[in-house]
């Protein structure tokens, strides 16, 4: 289902909140690292340049995400490793020191429970760091909810899993303050400028329409795009300088003392 190559298209934008989040873990020497839902490796890669003594694994279950991943030249880390999994699956043989989700529990069924899990995986001192989008009140998010509930598009996209943005900060903090955790949680609205023909609907071939292109033949996801980038058109008018793209996420940094 996943296009690593389009999913990278928007590099920058997307790494920008991994090392804002990432920037907030003070672990100092981990010997074990996780990255779950690492995609294609490429951030996964940077835990690597940071810790290079630890153990760094990344794990996804696109085999096309792992495929990208292990394909990747080597000099980051003779330490890092990559597999395929369902980290609603993960547990560790043994307590990791720094477990980190960038950008994936918008499509995990339960994530709370599942959040809830890995903080029980760390060790003492460990730490727990995750980033969600939570633009769900934006035109992006709702132009695709509408479409795939229309009476045109129902019928084929029936049970197609669209993703669920986050929760509110504050219930992060109560789950993980109540299992022993000290919680730091925060929200930030970037204001991406994307260059180039239709970039809000580049933007989403890579990541919250995969399910629906996937879903349906060429032919039908070409009719599906089209009605998806007008709205797009209006929704997000082109300057003489780029498409302003406001995107919301939610951050939390958690550590077991």
């Amino acid at each position: 289902m996943w296009d690593p190559a389009q999913y990278l298209r928007f590099g920058d934008e997307r790494s920008r909140p991994f090392f804002e989040l990432t920037a907030r873990i003070a672990a100092e020497a981990p010997s074990a690292v996780v990255d779950l839902g690492c995609g294609p490796g490429t951030l996964t890669a940077a835990l690597a340049r940071r810790w290079p003594e630890a153990e760094v694994r990344g794990i996804d279950s696109s085999a096309e995400m792992i495929e990208a991943a292990l394909a990747r030249p080597a000099g980051d880390g003779h330490r890092l490793s990559f597999a395929r999994g369902d980290l609603r699956d993960f547990a560790p043989d043994e307590n990791v020191d720094v477990i980190v989700s960038n950008a994936v529990l918008q499509w995990v069924p339960d994530h709370l429970a599942v959040v809830s899990r890995w903080a029980g995986f760390l060790r003492p001192g460990g730490w727990l760091a995750f980033q969600v989008p939570a633009n769900f009140d934006q035109p992006s998010h709702q132009a695709i909810q509408d479409l795939a509930a229309s009476e045109r598009w129902r019928p084929l996209l029936a049970g197609v899993q669209l993703n669920r943005q986050s929760t509110d900060p504050a219930q992060y903090v109560d789950l993980l303050a109540r299992a022993g955790l000290e919680v730091d949680a925060w929200e930030t609205t970037y204001l991406h400028v994307l260059r180039g023909d239709d970039p809000v609907v580049e933007w989403y071939k890579g990541s919250g329409l995969r399910p629906v292109i996937s879903a349906l033949s060429p032919e039908r996801a070409g009719e599906f795009l089209a009605e998806f980038r007008a709205r797009m058109a209006q929704a997000y008018p082109a300057a003489p300088y780029g498409t302003v793209f406001p995107f919301r996420r939610v951050f939390v940094v958690a550590a077991r003392r």
